[in-house]
């Protein structure tokens, strides 16, 4: 079996504050295999984006990695592995920021420079990621714009990203992450801006991508409705700890953590529009007071005391690559005994 493209392993990062020590992902750990989808599914606050960040090394400079947290990138050409936490330099962390991997935003309005042309941007940066003349990167650019299904993409390489609609700046944000021909993409919450149409048509495009170009997507949302349509597998993260992770059937059908089983309840039917949804009860603590014991105790309705309070649950092995960290959760081995 081949090597997984990016392994992260015990990923902790703390934040220097004012207030002290901040820990917004605590001993996380996943991997992608190349052409997979693998969607990060979590409330606002759970870490989801500072652990995509931590990809790149993307996070703020008072950013403090745990001594045990390893991040490694399959380097096929050298035939060796990239140790991304170890990077330093400027010209070191060029080979993974835009090169080996690419990130879109929730809001490219925010992500493009607004005084520069669409096309210069993604001229720009070929330039400083390939071996390609200005001319060779710009017929490259609006092939890729092209290839999003941007109509007219001579015309809108030369627009600015205020002259664009917001389906059309999220798929030439998509153009532009992958004209440096990616291994892995990060998408954080592309579609959540976007009117429900252009929503399926990123979704879409996103999947013909992969198709096409073999990459491997890690895809960050709050929305398990769309990683039912998108990922292959899922990984559900609540305060900073990936509490279950799976198949997208086996944990959609299947929910193990209580969690889960909220964030589904809390999604709207289409064959019951009369339902009471039914939200996920309580808040998401804050970092800076992260529960003793199990970091979901505070809001389970399976909460058991002096247990759920007290201590970690260990992650278990539910089979077929099904796994929870929960008391009230039987492995296989469990439940036959």
């Amino acid at each position: 079996m081949s090597r997984p493209l990016i392994s992260v392993e015990n990923l902790t990062i703390q934040f220097r504050t004012d207030e002290g020590l901040v820990t917004a992902v605590d001993g996380a750990s996943f991997e992608l295999k190349e052409g997979e989808i693998l969607g990060l599914v979590g409330e606002s606050g759970s870490g989801k984006s500072v652990t995509a960040k931590a990809l790149m090394q993307l996070n703020a400079s008072n950013t403090i990695y745990g001594p045990d947290s390893r991040i490694t990138l399959r380097d096929d050409e050298n035939d060796t592995d990239i140790d991304v936490l170890s990077l330093t330099s400027g010209r070191d962390l060029k080979v993974i920021r835009g090169g080996a991997i690419s990130m879109i935003f929730q809001e490219p309005m925010a992500s493009f420079a607004p005084a520069i042309s669409i096309g210069d941007q993604m001229v720009e940066q070929l330039l400083l990621h390939t071996s390609m003349s200005k001319n060779e990167a710009r017929s490259f650019s609006i092939e890729m714009l092209r290839r999003v299904g941007i109509s007219d993409a001579d015309l809108r390489f030369k627009q600015y990203a205020f002259e664009l609609s917001g389906g059309m700046r999220q798929r030439a944000m998509i153009a532009m992450a992958l004209s440096t021909k990616p291994k892995l993409l990060i998408a954080d919450e592309p579609t959540t801006a976007l009117d429900v149409t252009i929503q399926a048509q990123v979704i879409d495009l996103m999947k013909d991508l992969v198709a096409d170009f073999g990459m491997a997507i890690l895809f960050i949302t709050h929305d398990l409705g769309v990683i039912a349509q998108t990922a292959d597998r899922v990984a559900v993260m609540y305060l900073g700890d990936i509490i279950e992770t799976g198949s997208v059937r086996q944990v959609i059908r299947s929910a193990a953590h209580p969690y889960t089983k909220g964030l589904l309840h809390a999604l709207p039917s289409l064959d019951d529009l009369d339902a009471t949804l039914t939200p996920v009860a309580g808040d998401i603590p804050s970092p800076l007071e992260r529960p003793s014991g199990c970091v979901f105790h505070t809001r389970c309705p399976e909460f058991i005391a002096g247990r759920c309070d007290v201590d970690l649950p260990a992650i278990k092995n539910l089979g077929a690559g099904h796994s929870a960290a929960c008391f009230a959760v039987s492995s296989p081995e469990e439940t036959a005994a």
